[in-house]
C-alpha cells in the first residue's frame, strides 16, 4: 500500500466505513423501541412483536458464514456499496405492512443484506490497513455502529410518538439511502484484497477457523456480547414501559442515549487494547457490566439509566475489542472468519430476545440480570483463557 493512499484513502475509509455502521445498525435495531407500538396497532402479543427484533438477528445469523465466503472470492466494495443501496427497499416496504407476518418478512429481508455491508466492512479494514490501525480503526467502525444504533431506536420512537410508526419507516428509508451514497461515494476500491480462488476454497477455510482456538474464543465473546445486550435492552423497555414508569415509545428510545457512552468508549477501548491488550481490557469491561447491572436494580429512573450507561460502555468495548481481534487472529480468508463470528454473534442476540422471556415472567427483571452475569461471566472466562498475545501485547 502506498504512503499516499495511506494519507489520503485512509481517511476516507474511516468515514466510509462509520457510515456502513450507522446505516446497517440503524435499520438492524430501529424496532426495539417500537413493541408495544406495534402489538397494539398490529393486534399481536409482545412475543410476537419480538419477532421484528430477531427476525433480522436469525437471517443474519444464517447466512453471515456464506457472505464471508462469496466476499473472499470476489471482493469487497462492490457488496458493500450494492448492499447498502438495495437495503432501502426491505426498508421502505416495511412502512406499508399491512400485517405483522408481512413486517416481520421486510425485517428478516432486512437482515439478508445487512451482513453483506458489516461483514465485509470488516474484512475490508483488515486488508487495507495493518496491525495496531486495525485495531483502532475497528474501534471507530464500532463507533459508528453504535451510534446507528442509538439513532434508530431513537428516531424511529420519536417519529412514532408524533406521526406513527409507518412515519418511522420512512424516515429510516431515506436516511439508509442518504448515507449508502456517502459509502458509495467515500470508500475507496481495495487495493490489498486477495481472492480466494473459488468459493470451495473459502468454505475449506472453515476447519481452519474452527479449529483456531484464538478464534473460537472471540466467537464466544460476541456471542456473549450480543446475548447480553438483547437481554438487558429488551426486558428494561418491558420493565420501564409498566408501573410506575409508564414509559412510551418516545420516551423509550430516549433511554438508548446510553449508546452513546458506547460511542465515546469504543475508539479509546482500540487504543487500550492495542497498548495494553485484549484481555486487560477485557477484565475492565466486565467491571463495568457488573456494576450498571446493579445499579439497574434499584428503583430511580436515573439510577437505572446510569446503570445502563455503564453496561453500554462495558458491553461496546467488548465488541471493538472482539472486532479488532478477530481480523487481527485469521490466519487467512477473514471475510470467512468474520462471517463465522458474526453468525455466532447474532445467534446470541436472538437467544438473548427470547431465552430470558421465562426468568422475566417468573423472576422479573433480577432474574433477567443474573443471567446476564452469568454469561458475562462465561465469556470473560473463555477470552482470560484463550486470548493469548498476537503481538507485543495480546
Amino acid at each position: 500500500m502506498s504512503s499516499r493512499f495511506l494519507s489520503g484513502g485512509s481517511r476516507q475509509i474511516t468515514i466510509a466505513a462509520a457510515t456502513a455502521g450507522f446505516l446497517t445498525f440503524s435499520n438492524m435495531w430501529c424496532t426495539q423501541a417500537l413493541l408495544p407500538v406495534l402489538g397494539a396497532a398490529l393486534h399481536a402479543t409482545p412475543a410476537q412483536t419480538g419477532l421484528t427484533v430477531t427476525a433480522p438477528l436469525a437471517a443474519t445469523a444464517a447466512v453471515a458464514p456464506l457472505i464471508g465466503a462469496i466476499s473472499d472470492r470476489f471482493g469487497r466494495k462492490r457488496f458493500i456499496a450494492g448492499a447498502a443501496l438495495l437495503l432501502v427497499i426491505p426498508t421502505l416496504l416495511a412502512a406499508a405492512s399491512v400485517n405483522l407476518p408481512m413486517l416481520i418478512a421486510c425485517r428478516f429481508a432486512q437482515g439478508l443484506l445487512l451482513p453483506f455491508i458489516f461483514i465485509v466492512t470488516i474484512a475490508y479494514i483488515g486488508d487495507e490497513l495493518a496491525g495496531h490501525a486495525v485495531t483502532r480503526l475497528a474501534g471507530i467502525y464500532t463507533a459508528g455502529t453504535i451510534l446507528g444504533g442509538f439513532s434508530g431506536r431513537f428516531i424511529a420512537g420519536l417519529v412514532t410518538e408524533v406521526f406513527g410508526w409507518r412515519a418511522a419507516f420512512l424516515c429510516i428509508g431515506l436516511l439508509t439511502l442518504v448515507m449508502a451514497l456517502v459509502v458509495c461515494a467515500l470508500l475507496p476500491r481495495e487495493r490489498n484484497f486477495k481472492p480466494v480462488r473459488g468459493i470451495a476454497g473459502a468454505l475449506r477455510s472453515f476447519p481452519d477457523h474452527l479449529s483456531n482456538p484464538r478464534l473460537l474464543a472471540t466467537y464466544a465473546v460476541g456471542f456473549g456480547m450480543l446475548f447480553s445486550l438483547v437481554t438487558v435492552f429488551t426486558f428494561i423497555n418491558f420493565r420501564l414501559a409498566e408501573a410506575p414508569y409508564n414509559l412510551g415509545p418516545a420516551a423509550l428510545g430516549s433511554i438508548f442515549v446510553v449508546y452513546l457512552g458506547g460511542v465515546a468508549i469504543s475508539p479509546v477501548a482500540g487504543r487500550l487494547a492495542a497498548k495494553h491488550g485484549h484481555r486487560a481490557v477485557m477484565a475492565g469491561a466486565l467491571v463495568l457490566v457488573f456494576s450498571g447491572l446493579a445499579l439497574t436494580l434499584a428503583q430511580p429512573l436515573w439510577v437505572i439509566g446510569l446503570g445502563l450507561l455503564l453496561i453500554c460502555s462495558g458491553l461496546f468495548t467488548e465488541q471493538a475489542i472482539a472486532t479488532g481481534y478477530t481480523s487481527l487472529a485469521a490466519r487467512a480468508a477473514k471475510s470467512t472468519a468474520v462471517g463465522l463470528y458474526v453468525t455466532c454473534y447474532y445467534v446470541g442476540g436472538s437467544i438473548g430476545g427470547t431465552l430470558p422471556a421465562g426468568v422475566w415472567h417468573s423472576s422479573g427483571w433480577p432474574g433477567c440480570a443474573a443471567i446476564t452475569a452469568a454469561v458475562q461471566l462465561a465469556a470473560f472466562a473463555v477470552a482470560m483463557a484463550f486470548w493469548r498475545p498476537l503481538g507485543p501485547r495480546g
